[in-house]
């Protein structure tokens, strides 16, 4: 951003998503995505939307739009949008098209991740239950049967999202869609099947005629036109699959989900900034993207995550004439240090100096200046000249420097939202009597539990018979269980024993 002026500038540009219905060209070269000629650096957040009720949406879209981002992406949840094969559910979170319209109106774009297979780490990867049971199915592969629902499905959102007139060839704020998610992780399983499913994948994707660019995230040999992304930690290694497509990074792992009986995972903000620098660094890339639930909790700001991010988009953006304009030109500043700079005919000129070393900080000679590079960082300098960030060091004028108390006595006399009140389900632990029943072995849980529970229980019972020391005095007795179960309680005679 170039200050105040440059911050109305583009909230009325992007202003005018919601308040008009001018269509726009989205197409892409080998640097950018265009938006009416004119190549763009958009920065994108996740917010998956049924993870969410409708009364945050606008704050949760309002924060992301205050953290310097441009575009909001969400996955498309199959499973609860056809949770019983041909009975269609978008209601309330499942609202859709009130997401995307509620992004618009806060001036920013959307790219719709449809899948519809979207991980995410939802029941199931998003499929719906019913698809299991159907006779001969396989999934995502060159399957009939899947291929068919697959294609009802992604038909049914694109057709809604026309009628709303919500794709920016309709003057609507979609201008990214996705079709499949990280297959090429997992497509050698399939054999040659894969190549012909995904070849399918793209060419039923691009006949819908959404008017705007499809990607294929993780997959090294998505068919033309898509453009393969890169999701990851890190991606400034990343190449896509023709040179007349652009860098696109679709996932920046902010965090990471914990595993039963593991480590917490911690991923700093000064690492995250390190990536995405290195990766602006290395080539100008048209669109990248945060967790944003990384970023905000329950609609709070985590700090110093959000502040620092916010930090760092801004000076990016500072960038954004010389970055859209040409390749940058790269030189070794010494070991593992180098600078990076963009620099046009016209005057434009940005440069990255990294110092890619882990535990030794450097001080630099760019252009006649000195610079200290801490370990592991990277400095944007807008101008060739001034550091607008260094992503090692956080300001601490952008990040509250202590937890703030702040009552929600006027929200909650303000807001409708307050006044309907909790509502919860209340699941029942352990095995009822009632369906309880006798199996050898271990199950499968999704045809036992039909996606109605995350629970499946199991009770084993055994009787200790004979001479045995444990029913004189407890001793020389262990239960070994062999299991990667997330619980167990072993319970004598009823009284629990751990």
């Amino acid at each position: 951003m170039r200050g105040v002026g440059f911050v109305f500038v583009l909230v009325s540009l992007l202003g005018a998503i919601a308040t008009t219905s001018f269509a726009s060209t989205v197409t892409y070269d080998h640097r950018a995505l265009v938006i009416d000629g004119k190549r763009r650096v958009l920065i994108s957040g996740s917010i998956h939307y049924p993870r969410s009720t409708p009364d945050m949406w606008p704050d949760l879209i309002q924060k992301s739009k205050d953290g310097g981002l441009d575009v909001i992406e969400t996955y498309v949840f199959w499973n609860l949008h056809e949770p019983v094969r041909r009975q269609y559910d978008f209601k309330g979170r499942n609202d859709l098209v009130k997401f995307v319209k509620t992004v618009a109106e806060a001036g920013l774009y959307v790219h719709l991740r449809i899948g519809p297979y979207v991980c995410a780490e939802w029941n199931y990867g998003g499929f719906p239950l019913w698809l299991h049971f159907i006779p001969g199915i396989q999934f995502r592969t060159d399957n009939g049967p899947f291929k068919e629902e697959m294609q009802i499905f992604t038909a049914k959102i694109v057709d809604m999202m026309k009628k709303e007139n919500l794709y920016a060839s309709q003057g609507g704020p979609i201008i990214l869609s996705q079709i499949e998610n990280e297959y090429g992780n997992i497509d050698s399983a399939y054999g040659s099947a894969a190549k012909s499913y995904i070849q399918w994948a793209a060419s039923m994707a691009t006949s819908l005629d959404t008017g705007v660019p499809w990607v294929m995230c993780q997959q090294a040999d998505a068919p033309d036109p898509m453009i393969n992304t890169c999701n990851g930690f890190y991606c400034d290694q990343f190449t896509p699959n023709s040179v007349k497509k652009p860098k696109m990074w679709t996932e920046n792992w902010t965090g990471w989900f914990l595993s039963f009986g593991g480590a917490v995972p911690y991923r700093p903000v000064e690492d995250i900034a390190f990536a995405v620098a290195r990766f602006f660094q290395l080539e100008c890339l048209p669109m990248m993207k945060f967790s944003t639930f990384s970023v905000y909790i329950a609609g709070l700001l985590r700090q110093p995550k959000w502040g620092h991010l916010k930090d760092l988009h801004k000076a990016i953006k500072l960038c954004e004439a010389a970055l859209i304009a040409t390749d940058p030109t790269i030189t070794s500043l010494g070991t593992n240090l180098e600078a990076s700079v963009y620099k046009t005919g016209t005057g434009s000129c940005a440069a990255f100096l990294a110092n890619v070393r882990t535990n030794s900080d450097a001080t630099v000679n760019f252009s006649g200046n000195s610079y200290h590079l801490p370990a592991w960082s990277v400095s944007i300098l807008p101008d060739c000249k001034n550091v607008a960030l260094n992503t090692a060091q956080i300001n601490s004028m952008a990040v509250m420097p202590r937890f703030m108390q702040q009552s929600l006595k006027n929200d909650i006399d303000s807001s409708d939202g307050f006044q309907s009140g909790w509502s919860w389900v209340d699941e029942p632990v352990g095995i009822s009597k009632n369906n309880a029943f006798t199996k050898l072995g271990l199950l499968e849980q999704i045809n036992i539990t039909a996606d109605k529970s995350d629970y499946l229980w199991y009770s084993l019972s055994t009787e200790i018979q004979g001479d045995e020391p444990f029913l004189e005095d407890g001793s020389q007795t262990v239960l070994h269980v062999e299991s990667l179960g997330h619980a167990l309680h072993a319970f004598i005679n009823g009284k629990l024993a751990g």
